[in-house]
């Protein structure tokens, strides 16, 4: 395990924001740390970089205790918290340069950090001037100077456009894939974790509720099928009941079934209009963060 965890607390003020947190992200992954907004996964990322000091439990990164080890640790550890820390006036190139410089870093790597997260074409460009998905991804570039084998990112898609979301994802993806590196990434959209991640794990309210591969979470978040009709739903109930299709769910004009294949959807659909059911939309839907969050809750409580 890169990351290694046991009862991990933090409190501000009078608040337990981390409540014993343990966490287990293995070598080569790109480990998804989901959570609503206030969840405590920015206090959970600074415990992880020593610029926060636990109230109880341990840490240890690379096999090694943080306290004991911080240099040799962070030293291997790049990061992005919130907003990359960037100086506006300077080009993107400029920034490496200066950031090389206080690492001791051979210049390079600056080339190869800007062809990496694709910024060689507007690298002599002010910095200032980049769009947000460019200064995150200039944010990346140097958290990567160092070479380091972890990387830790907190909410880095946040503000960025579709297209911006895509290239951080591919990006971080090619990282993991092509680089060997570690990638911990926090965020509260659980659709795009689970475009990339390897292994996730959920937090709310300071603790962790699940912790597992992507194959695992996905077991927990069986899809749906969504039918939306023009009405008569207790018909239709009655119709795809007595045909094997089990309703999982009914709400207003909606009704839902486990889905199952492409093919069963389109039986459904033939179906319904078969029998003179007007069918406005059928679609294969998965629980939205809060929803799965609520599932894992009551799992947990059974």
């Amino acid at each position: 395990m890169v990351i290694n965890t046991e009862g991990l607390s933090f409190t501000f003020g009078n608040q337990q924001v981390v409540k014993s947190v343990s966490l287990r992200v293995p070598a080569g992954s790109i480990y998804g740390f989901l959570g609503p907004n206030g969840a405590g996964k920015t206090t959970t990322i600074k415990l992880l970089l020593n610029l926060l000091r636990p109230e109880s439990g341990s840490i240890h990164i690379f096999d090694q205790e943080l306290q004991a080890n911080r240099e040799a640790i962070l030293g291997q550890t790049g990061s992005l918290i919130e907003q990359p820390a960037i100086y506006a006036h300077m080009t993107g190139r400029e920034n490496l340069k200066n950031r090389a410089m206080l690492l001791q870093v051979p210049t390079i790597r600056v080339n190869e950090m800007l062809a990496l997260v694709q910024l060689t074409a507007a690298a002599d460009k002010k910095a200032g001037r980049y769009s947000l998905g460019m200064k995150q991804r200039l944010g990346i570039a140097l958290a990567l100077l160092s070479n380091p084998k972890l990387l830790i990112l907190d909410e880095p898609t946040n503000g960025l456009d579709p297209n911006g979301i895509i290239e951080m994802r591919e990006l971080l993806i090619k990282l993991a894939r092509d680089h060997g590196k570690t990638v911990f990434i926090s965020s509260h959209m659980l659709a795009e974790i689970n475009k990339m991640a390897t292994h996730v794990g959920i937090i709310h309210q300071g603790k962790m509720m699940f912790q597992g591969s992507i194959e695992e979470l996905e077991a927990l978040n069986q899809p749906r099928v969504q039918i939306e009709l023009a009405g008569k739903t207790d018909e239709a109930t009655a119709l795809l009941n007595a045909n094997g299709y089990n309703i999982a769910d009914a709400k207003t004009n909606n009704l839902f079934i486990a889905y199952q294949s492409k093919e069963q959807m389109g039986q459904i659909n033939a179906l319904l209009n078969q029998n003179g059911f007007i069918v406005y939309s059928i679609t294969k839907v998965q629980k939205d963060l809060e929803t799965l969050f609520l599932a894992i809750t009551q799992k947990a409580g059974a």
